[in-house]
This record gives structure tokens, sequence and C-alpha cells, in this order.
């Protein structure tokens, strides 16, 4: 093992990660994560970590078995590194974007790319969130569990505004019944300022109520997909719904 890998593993490996109570171990059990990372080292610490947090985990290192993996069980979370040997994790997450099947799966970037573009990039090809090796193992299950509990956590009523309906239950949002194509960040993103229209909300409101509370997430990641929902909502009309408050944040609004 190189000097730079041994340093990633060794930052990332503190004791073993608490896996909290018993009951909180079980209601995770049943959420099944996909690990798609191929340095063996790295992934046996993800699926070490997530197994003993109580996860299930299926770990594999090409896109191409991953994406048969991932079609024939849809995951609840994707874990996915940027490199990998025949085609790049942006590819991928484009591909797993524009599946009707998989498009609403959270999935996290795993890098050694720590510059704000790469960070951009990543978050705009649909990445939910966005790790940096090394990586807190402890750190990666909070951001996990915490955006988990968010999807989970949803009621099944449906909204509407202004011709726009989402529905919580199918995961499905339209406009006058054609189908919009929203990732899942975008979709709770959007089910937030319906919830709360004309409510004027900060980008750290958003965060907490986005994203979950109890992770470290810039303030910038907001902007990025606010701008992904406005672009999803462009085609019919919908974009100027999401309204900048400049200095402040952001509102929902149909009143122009």
């Amino acid at each position: 093992m190189d000097a730079a890998k041994q340093d990633a593993v060794t930052k990332s490996r503190p004791a073993a990660v608490d896996p909290a109570s018993e009951d909180r171990a079980a209601s995770r059990q049943r959420s099944h994560v996909l690990v798609i990372e191929d340095d063996p080292d790295i992934s046996s610490l993800l699926v070490y970590t997530l197994e003993n947090a109580g996860y299930r985990v299926t770990a594999e290192t090409e896109c191409s078995s991953a994406w048969q993996a991932m079609t024939t069980s849809k995951p609840d979370m994707i874990l996915l590194d940027w490199m990998l040997p025949d085609m790049s994790g942006i590819e991928l997450l484009r591909r797993i974007r524009g599946s009707n099947g998989l498009s609403e799966v959270p999935v996290f970037m795993l890098t050694a790319r720590a510059e704000e573009m790469d960070r951009v990039r990543g978050l705009e090809s649909g990445a939910d969130d966005y790790i940096v090796k090394p990586f807190s193992p402890r750190e990666l299950c909070a951001r996990i569990s915490s955006r988990l509990r968010v999807q989970h956590g949803e009621s099944s009523r449906a909204l509407r505004t202004d011709g726009l309906l989402l529905d919580q239950q199918s995961y499905r949002v339209s406009v006058e019944g054609m189908v919009v194509t929203l990732g899942p960040t975008e979709f709770r993103l959007l089910r937030h300022f319906m919830s709360n229209k004309e409510r004027v909300m900060t980008r750290n409101q958003l965060l907490d109520s986005v994203w979950g509370t109890n992770v470290y997430i810039e303030e910038r990641t907001v902007d990025v997909h606010v701008r992904r929902l406005r672009k999803a909502l462009e085609p019919f009309g919908k974009s100027d719904l999401v309204q900048t408050v400049r200095g402040v944040g952001y509102r929902f609004s149909d009143q122009g």
C-alpha cells in the first residue's frame, strides 16, 4: 500500500464506530447501502464501519457490476467513488439520475478531490453529498443516518401550487400531468418549499430541514441544488416559483 493510501486509511480508521443503541441499529438494519469503491482497503473500512452501525452493505468495485447490483436490488443509499476502473463515478451518477427506478436514491460521492470546483461538479452532476478522503467513519455514519432519517420520515400527503403537484407517496412531481424529473435532494427541497409557501428561509434553515441537523455541509450546497431545481422546473414555466431573497435566502411563492 502506498504512503498516500496508508494515510487515508489510517486517518479514517478510529476506534470502531459505536453502533449506538440496539434499537437504533435495528431501525437501520432495513437500510441497504451500496458501496462502489475499487480500493480494497477503503472498501473494507466502509463495509466494516457500516455493518457495525447496523446497515446491510453490498460492495462493488466496478460500475458495470454496481449497475447490475442496484438494478437487481434497489439500495437505500449509494456511496460512490469518483475514480473507478471502467467508468468515472460522475458518469455512473448521471446514469443513476437518468434512471426512472433509481433517480431518487441518495448518492454520496467519495473522493480525494478537495477543490471547491470538484465539489460543485459532483453536486451539479446529482450527488447529494460529497465526502473527501480521508474521512471520519463516525461523521460518515452521521451523514448517512441523517439523510435516511429525512428520507424515511416523510408524509404521504400531496402538495399543490400553481399547477405543480408533488406526490410524497409515489415520489412523483408533475405539472398538468407532465412528469418533472428531480433528484432526491431536489425533491426534498421542493417539498420543503411547498410545505412552507411564502416563508423566507435562510440557507442554514434549509440545510437543517432538508439535509438534517448534526451534519456539516457548506451553505453553497443549497445554492447548487436550488439552481438544479430551477433548471428542472424551467421547461414547465415554474422556475420562478423559487425566488431569491437577497441577503437572506429563498422563498417559494406564486405571487411573482
